[in-house]
Order: C-alpha cells, then structure tokens, then sequence
C-alpha cells in the first residue's frame, strides 16, 4: 500500500472500533476493581497495568489487521521497526487520563489514530469505556458517536461558550502552564471545564458538547485522533498562531473550536487580559 486510495478506510475504521471497544473493557475491568484496600504505590501499580495491557492489546490486533503499518504508543514509545510502510502510522493512547483513572473518576479514554502519507489523521476513533461511548470518523466520510452523525455546536459568542482546556504533566516547572490563559478565559466564557482527557475534550467540540477547546504541549497521541473529529463534525483546529501546520510538531499548542467562535478564541490567547470582555 502507498496511498491512502488503496486503503478502504470504512473498513479500517470498522475494525479500528473493534479494537479500541476491546482495549476500552479491558480498562472498564481495571476500574472497576476494589480501591479502599490499596495504597498510593498500588493504585500506581493498577493504573501502569491497566495502561501497558490496554497498549499490548491494540499493538497486538493492529499487527494483526495491518502488518505493515507503523505504531506509535504512548507506553511502548515507537515500534517503526516493526512496519515496512512508512505511509501509514498509527498514533495510540491506550489509556488518556490516567490521573482520573487512579483516582476512581470515571473521565478516560481509549484514542486511535491513523495518518496518512502527509501525516494528517484518515480515520480516527476514540472510546469512552465507562460510558460506552465510541466516537469514530473517517477523513471525507464525516464523525459518528455510536453510529450517529455529530455536528459541533452553533454558538455565535464567546461570551455564550462553554470550553475546555487542561494543564501539562510539568505545570509546576514550566512558565508555558496555561494558568494565565485559564484565568483570561474564565472571565470571557458562560463556562470553564478541565476534564483531564485530551482526546476527549476533542471529542466533547465535535459532538457540540463544548463550543471550544484549547491547550498546550500536548502529545501526538494525545490529539491526532479528535483533530480528524472535529474537522469531520464541521469545527476548526489550528495552533496558537491560527495556523494548521502542527501535524508532526513536538508538544504542540492547539485550539479547536465550533469555527464560528475560533477567532474569537485566538484573540483571548494573543491579547491575553487586554482582550475585549462579553
């Protein structure tokens, strides 16, 4: 294969839910295993079990269906080595949001996501275990939550919003932590929510859940797969500068939003306090 015309990508996409539903009950199994007995290495421990056998699953059904591809995983780091076809790369995340997940709240994911020959996301799934909800797009053929087409919201205002963000691992070492931009966005939205999973946060600006999202130093495998949702459910994602060259980029900086309320969005992050209030 070496181009994405030769890979049906309704198929792929059918059996990238397969996995990513089966990687998800395995999670759902870890979660719901008794806490009150177990100490803070313990729940360490669970978490890093649950997340490297999530990992191990979808590594092992993707060589399955797709022998030559590349994987990418967020646990296991890189295993070009074991794909011929530089063409398509899987980026995964068998467990985005770990920290809800020690902590017992139920806000986590299953992300997939495969890019093409430019780099760019082709089909995408990420799977919600605790709610049983698969969000799934395939580039040109539009966003489903399961099975059903999402739309993003149609809010005119940011002063009408509802939007996201987060906060990186290093938020106590590094100045670029997002306090300021959450600060200057609180006062200029209806709402604010930190949900503490990446992709789903994504997922949350397709389905018309949340109008916007932002967030910075994020990972590939973080992203790569509610960007294509967001795009196929009609919403826009570009970096802080309002630029859409951020495939391939290390720890970038994204904002997604419904579209209509994207500039609006950018101009809170470039003028931060100076920028003008509902």
């Amino acid at each position: 294969m070496t181009s994405t015309q030769e890979l049906n990508l309704v198929d792929t996409l059918q059996k990238t839910i397969q996995i990513a539903e089966e990687a998800g009950a395995l999670l759902r199994e870890h979660f719901a295993r008794p806490r009150k007995a177990l100490n803070k290495s313990s729940v360490i421990d669970l978490v890093t079990e649950a997340d490297k056998q999530s990992e191990a699953l979808i590594v092992s059904r993707l060589r399955e269906f797709f022998p030559t591809h590349q994987i990418v995983g967020e646990e296991g780091g890189a295993y070009d080595h074991e794909g011929t076809n530089g063409d398509y790369r899987w980026f995964v995340d068998p467990l985005d949001g770990t920290t809800n997940f020690a902590h017992g709240l139920p806000i986590f994911s299953v992300s997939m996501a495969l890019t093409g020959p430019d780099g760019r996301t082709i089909v995408a799934v990420v799977y919600d275990p605790t709610r049983r909800e698969t969000f799934a797009a395939a580039k040109g053929h539009g966003a489903t939550l399961n099975g059903e087409p999402l739309q993003v919201s149609a809010t005119e205002s940011l002063g009408a919003a509802l939007v996201i963000s987060g906060f990186p691992y290093d938020k106590w070492t590094t100045e670029e932590n997002n306090v300021d931009n959450w600060g200057n966005f609180v006062v200029r939205t209806q709402g604010e929510r930190r949900l503490g999973s990446a992709a789903l946060d994504l997922c949350y600006v397709a389905a018309g859940r949340a109008d916007g999202y932002w967030e910075g130093k994020l990972h590939q495998w973080d992203m790569m797969a509610g960007v294509l949702l967001v795009l196929e459910a009609g919403g826009q994602v570009t970096d802080y500068q309002g630029g859409t060259d951020f495939y391939g980029v290390k720890r970038p900086f994204l904002v997604s939003s419904n579209g209509i309320i994207h500039d609006q969005m950018l101009e809170v992050i470039r003028l931060g306090k100076d920028a003008p209030r509902p």
